[in-house]
């Protein structure tokens, strides 16, 4: 566990409007899908017949939306930015799925600050970001705006 202390994340101060932030990459897996219809129970057969996906613009079947969205929050996580600075998750509006996912896609996400505002307490503020989900080939695979809460850096 972090400490506040530690943290190594981004406070409320270190956000601008206009920065751009990226994540690594993950590749995403057959596993990965498997896992989700396990996790949801959503086993539609667009992620988990191979032989009706073949009868299919995709071929294959293709990554749940709200997987990849899962992985972007973990792509987030991973890029060290909400380390023990993110307080909540409090909103996503405009949520797109763009271009299907498939096993061996490798993606990564493009985060811009597009808003700020300090709250009326004043340890935590709010910042929104235009969130992009994209594709080794360059390709946007999902888009959204998502808030999001944060600490304020602690006084000296």
């Amino acid at each position: 566990m972090t400490s506040i202390d530690a943290a190594r994340g981004m406070y409320f101060e270190d956000f601008a409007i206009g920065q751009e932030l990226r994540t690594p990459e993950r590749t995403i897996t057959s596993t990965d899908i498997v896992n989700f219809a396990c996790l949801s129970g959503d086993f539609n057969e667009i992620h988990a017949n191979h032989e009706y996906c073949k009868r299919t613009p995709f071929g294959e079947p293709i990554a749940h939306g709200p997987l990849v969205y899962s992985i972007m929050g973990g792509l987030q996580y991973a890029s060290g930015i909400n380390d023990g600075t993110l307080l909540a998750l409090l909103q996503i509006d405009a949520w797109r799925m763009l271009a299907p996912v498939r096993h061996g896609d490798t993606l990564h996400m493009r985060s811009t600050v597009v808003g700020k505002k300090e709250t009326s307490r004043p340890d935590r503020g709010v910042v929104t970001f235009a969130r992009r989900c994209i594709k080794q080939d360059g390709s946007v695979v999902q888009e959204m705006r998502a808030t999001l809460m944060y600490r304020r850096r602690p006084p000296a």
